[in-house]
């Protein structure tokens, strides 16, 4: 894995930034202010002791075997198209965050260091539950396995469907809060205005930004984090129903870290080409080792050029148990993990369809933060003129953050 002069560049920056941060804790503590210095759950923490000023360090390594090949194929032809095994750093992250004057006003910087990408970089004004502010970049908070950070997921990665439904990472403001906590009322919401061109995009195309937007019911009066598993042995049942659209014009049809794109069949775009529309329903649930999570997509788009209207939907259904909550004989830190997913590209097509079945195993051996996976898929195609195939993919990963 090379190292490129933006990474080397993210890496001197941390460095200043860690250094000018001890050099005023150093002033902080002749002016009598302690500063703590402890080991957390977001890695090496530097705080004052009226907290006011925090820090946070952290760093995440993805390891990843996979054969034959890793990504999901896209198409019929694709599903044979690599017979290689991969091994390869999958994910190497480097994590700074913390607050800043008040605990309240909040910061966080996310690098993907192997490829030279600011991930995220927000700030975050959080003095009221009810009302909370956000500004910079980040995954759009939509659908729930996509806002799962890819080092708290159930199983090795995303399923079929995050390609062509996630809104992935944009820059805007956002508004934000919890109301009625603990009732039968107890509310998320998410409310966003975006640039909607992707990640890394400080302008739009035109004057149609990206608007977003979710709801979510926390109808057992308790509020479900983004994360994937059961780890704590939820005693009380945690659960939530979600619905959340977005609307959006621009000259791309889908997006991912590496920022706008085109989905299969789409042209390269121009300016306000794709009027895009989506919608999303989800459901999650926790309670004693089990973990359920269940997203249905649908996603129009209208090409504003060529006069045409293309509709896609797609669904998946997860969950998870740690199997010694039952049986005895089996280990503590073992989960059982399966997922279905599946994916019209465009419901006019009633035979063009994919799917994929998987099933997984983790072993935690620090929670989240260390924890080893085996999971084993099989992809399933059907096309249009009655071609129908399937194939198996096996893949292990080791994530761990420091």
């Amino acid at each position: 894995m090379s190292i490129s002069r933006y990474t080397r560049r993210t890496w001197i920056g941390a460095a200043v930034l860690c250094i000018s941060y001890l050099s005023q804790a150093q002033q902080d503590s002749t002016n009598n202010k302690k500063v703590n210095i402890s080991y957390t759950d977001k890695g090496f923490q530097f705080k004052t002791q009226d907290g006011k000023h925090s820090l946070h360090i952290e760093s995440r390594l993805q390891f990843r075997f996979a054969t034959p090949g890793d990504q999901n194929p896209l198409d019929f032809e694709e599903l044979y198209d690599s017979e290689q095994s991969v091994f390869k750093i999958n994910r190497a992250r480097l994590k700074v965050g913390g607050n800043a004057f008040q605990p309240y006003l909040k910061y966080y910087f996310e690098y993907e260091l192997s490829q030279g990408n600011l991930l995220d970089f927000r700030v975050m004004f959080e003095k009221w539950e009810a009302f909370k502010i956000k500004i910079g970049q980040w995954k759009t908070y939509y659908g729930r396995e996509r806002v799962i950070s890819s080092g708290k997921q159930q199983l090795v990665d995303r399923s079929i469907i995050n390609r062509p439904f996630t809104l992935d990472r944009q820059q805007g403001i956002e508004f934000y809060g919890r109301l009625f906590p603990g009732s039968l009322a107890d509310l998320s919401y998410h409310a966003s205005v975006l640039t909607g061109n992707g990640r890394g995009a400080t302008i739009n195309d035109d004057d149609h930004l990206m608007y977003a937007g979710r709801l979510q019911w926390n109808f057992l009066g308790r509020e479900l984090k983004m994360n994937g598993s059961d780890l704590g042995l939820s005693q009380k049942p945690i659960g939530l129903i979600a619905i959340a659209g977005a609307t959006n014009r621009s000259p791309y049809t889908r997006f991912s870290q590496a920022g706008g794109g085109q989905l299969e069949g789409f042209e390269e775009g121009v300016a306000g080409q794709y009027r895009v529309n989506q919608a999303m329903l989800e459901t999650a649930f926790n309670y004693k080792g089990f973990s359920w999570q269940n997203e249905w997509h649908t996603k129009t788009i209208d090409d504003t050029v060529n006069n045409t209207q293309t509709t896609m939907v797609g669904t998946y259904f997860q969950a998870g148990y740690f199997l010694g909550q039952s049986f005895d004989f089996i280990p503590k830190p073992l989960e059982l993990a399966a997922r279905y997913a599946y994916y019209e590209p465009n419901t006019d097509m009633s035979d063009d369809q994919e799917s994929e079945t998987s099933i997984a195993l983790n072993w935690f051996f620090k929670k989240h933060r260390n924890k080893l996976t085996m999971e084993v898929t099989n992809f399933k195609f059907e096309e249009p003129n009655g071609d129908q195939d399937n194939g198996l993919r096996f893949r292990v990963q080791w994530d761990i953050s420091f």
